[in-house]
């Protein structure tokens, strides 16, 4: 049996270009990527095409990420990343560790979590936040302080509380069937429009027109203020046009929609949905973020945007056979809005936190 003698933690390259002649480890990194999210979860809805996922890797100012290749002589079985944001005085980094299943239990991830922490420490970071999903298993639970939703305490939640994380929210993953009719998303799009008098619709492909970017960019800011976090730390984030087109730029290869509602007295934007999809338009579509400013709430906007985007989404890839989304358990009005439209539960995933001494 190999040991860790044979593991690698390579800094991962990144390219100009998918056909760049140092591109081969960021293709392999991807390959990969895709693999574990198939073992995870059981399809390929979160697989995503190394083309279409460079974009997200281009440098910024609103961030670092470092990554690093795991390989076993020679044969790369994961990946881990660590993502530092630069706003001002940030202490929070945020990390991953993905590894083949069949190299689980072999101190790798271990091994990984410790350049994991040494790098936040370096970076001054005290607060480190993580993801993962966690299949539906036999056994113990696991709650969050916030009293909403549950896992199976499973291989990877075992692994954070090793480590000396808490669990601090359940986000719930739900699915959209786009080939079903669609009278039930016409209905409550009506009653939506009917109780949103003063409001009206926009729609808009990235990247954003210029007349609208900084509405988008200032309700883009109130994601991290506005949406439940339970105790997770989230940094405030300065958003205007140039970050918009960064945002933008991201999805290059990809197609956004964004769905959103504008005040009509006077011109705010107030509410809005993104709705995503690949080159492969036979592929799941991805809805992400979606939020109603709070001094906007209560007029069914959250519903008039989600079900205004769903039906113009069937012309924009009417192959698609999913929509996917997250939402944290305790955002009840959120789920409220997907349940009624159709959205149900496919799995659950876990939101970790340490803080560093």
């Amino acid at each position: 049996m190999n040991t860790l003698t044979d593991i690698e933690f390579r800094p991962l390259t990144i390219p100009d270009s998918i056909d760049a002649p140092d591109a081969a480890d960021f293709v392999e990194m991807v390959r990969v990527r895709n693999l574990i999210y198939r073992e995870i979860s059981g399809h390929d809805d979160h697989a995503i095409a190394a083309d279409e996922l460079l974009p997200h890797f281009a440098p910024n100012q609103y961030e670092r990420r470092q990554m690093w290749l795991i390989l076993d002589d020679g044969a790369v079985i994961g990946r881990a990343a660590c993502d530092l944001p630069l706003e001002n005085d940030s202490k929070v980094a945020f990390w991953l560790i993905e590894l083949l299943r069949d190299t689980w239990s072999r101190g790798i991830g271990s091994a990984a979590y410790e350049l994991i922490e040494r790098t936040a420490r370096e970076n001054g970071r005290t607060v480190l936040q993580s993801w993962a999903e966690h299949p539906e298993a036999p056994g113990p639970r696991l709650a969050p302080p916030t009293g909403f939703g549950e896992i199976p305490e499973d291989h990877a939640a075992r692994f954070y509380l090793r480590h000396g994380y808490s669990l601090e929210q359940v986000e719930r993953n739900s699915a959209f069937d786009l080939t079903a009719p669609f009278d039930t998303v016409d209905r409550l799009l009506a009653e939506a429009e009917a109780a949103s008098a003063g409001y009206r619709i926009v729609q808009w492909f990235a990247p954003t027109p210029p007349e609208y970017a900084e509405g988008y960019a200032w309700m883009k800011s109130r994601m991290v203020t506005d949406a439940p976090a339970a105790a997770l730390e989230f940094d405030e984030e300065k958003w205007d046009a140039a970050r918009i087109a960064e945002h933008d730029a991201k999805y290059v290869g990809r197609t956004m929609q964004v769905t959103a509602a504008q005040h009509v007295a006077s011109g705010e934007l107030c509410a809005f949905n993104e709705l995503v999809v690949g080159k492969d338009r036979t592929e799941a579509s991805h809805q992400e973020d979606t939020l109603v400013l709070k001094e906007h709430r209560g007029h069914k906007l959250g519903t008039l945007v989600k079900c205004a985007g769903l039906l113009s989404w069937r012309e924009v890839a009417p192959e698609s056979p999913r929509v996917i989304t997250y939402n944290a358990e305790e955002n009840r009005p959120m789920l409220d809005i997907n349940e009624a439209i159709g959205f149900v539960p496919i799995a659950y995933e876990g939101a970790w936190k340490k803080v560093l001494s």
